[in-house]
């Protein structure tokens, strides 16, 4: 198989040693394994896996997370492996069958320059809870935010062409979440992609897993964490900002002119502001600020005729009263909450434009 096999793993146990063989067996001549800092009892485990022609070890004297595992490896991969045109990551706790690894790259090999994705089936009984609750959020989540239909966002079985490697190194996280980034990242960038389905395996209710369900979650879904925290810190600068201008407008000016002309400045400090966390610290955008500038006050112009628009509609459908008109504006708002996300990841701060169309 004219791919390199990269493995990430802490504290491995005996399931590494069988997966290597597996590969070997099936065919993969290179296979590049990544010690995440694992104690001193477990490192036995590489060792074994070591003595097998065609394997390589990359170490982390501690540890630092799976993502950036795999980001050591693909650098590694990009600098010395300059003629395997593919690479495959593959979870060595034994979940990943080395027939499906082979299933994997026998389609990239069909699709050249897509990403292939191993996707299990969640719908059976012998599924962990906690692996069909977290997959079928984070996919609602990435279809309804992002546009990215994926059956597993959770997988970790992903066939990479090697012309993507130099940009998956760029990718931000070092831990679960940068799993995630990466399927944000082709998303955003149109990469095409296509999905292999494969054997569900969980071994012990896949009580070997490191993922930490609170602590990891928070990461995954950190960026739009990020982006709701945003518009609350905008919120209340919009405030704050409203009554210290209005406390500095002098009150010989008509009071419904004192209120607009404050109005006015605040939301311009609090868009600024928005505009400034969501680049920077949301969604990391690098490039031309005056393009994203203008296209934030547009989208910003939209938002708010649409807000205006579309509560003035459904109070008149409804006839209601204060309470209902005040209920009508919060769903509407939140609606629009999501849409902005989607159009700000996707639009406002995108930077960079992929070189090839999603098919699937």
């Amino acid at each position: 198989m004219n791919a390199t096999v990269i493995i990430p793993s802490l504290n491995p146990d005996e399931k590494i040693i069988s997966t290597v063989k597996s590969l070997i067996d099936e065919g993969f001549d290179d296979i590049v394994l990544v010690d995440d800092g694992s104690d001193e009892e477990h490192k036995v485990r590489f060792e074994e896996a070591t003595a097998f022609p065609g394997v390589t070890l990359l170490v982390h004297e501690v540890n630092k997370g799976k993502g950036r595992a795999m980001k050591t490896a693909f650098e590694y991969i990009f600098n010395n492996r300059p003629n395997k045109p593919n690479v495959i990551t593959v979870d060595g706790d034994g979940q990943h069958l080395a027939t499906d690894v082979k299933k994997c790259i026998e389609k990239l090999e069909e699709n050249p320059h897509s990403v292939v994705l191993g996707v299990r089936n969640f719908s059976g009984k012998d599924i962990p809870a906690r692996s069909k609750f977290g997959n079928v959020c984070t996919k609602m989540v990435f279809r309804l935010l992002c546009g990215i239909k994926v059956s597993d966002t959770q997988t970790g079985l992903r066939a990479i062409p090697f012309e993507y490697l130099k940009m998956m190194t760029e990718v931000d996280g070092d831990r679960y979440e940068y799993e995630t980034n990466q399927l944000l990242k082709i998303g955003s960038d149109n990469i095409s992609y296509s999905e292999v389905p494969i054997e569900t395996v969980y071994i012990d209710d896949n009580q070997t897993s490191h993922f930490h369900p609170f602590r990891d979650s928070a990461r995954i879904y950190g960026v739009i964490l990020k982006f709701a925290a945003s518009s609350v810190i905008s919120c209340i600068i919009d405030i704050v900002s409203f009554r210290v201008i209005l406390f500095f407008v002098p009150r010989i000016i008509e009071e419904a002119l004192r209120s607009s002309i404050a109005g006015v400045l605040a939301r311009i400090i609090s868009a600024t502001c928005n505009f400034l966390i969501n680049k920077k610290v949301v969604f990391g955008a690098k490039g031309n600020s005056a393009k994203s500038a203008v296209r934030y006050l547009i989208l910003a112009l939209c938002q708010l005729g649409a807000s205006l628009g579309l509560v003035a509609l459904f109070t008149e459908v409804l006839n209601a009263g204060d309470w209902l008109k005040t209920l009508i504006k919060i769903i509407v708002d939140t609606c629009l909450f999501f849409i902005s996300f989607k159009l700000q990841r996707n639009w406002v701060f995108k930077t960079e434009k992929g070189n090839s169309s999603k098919d699937v």
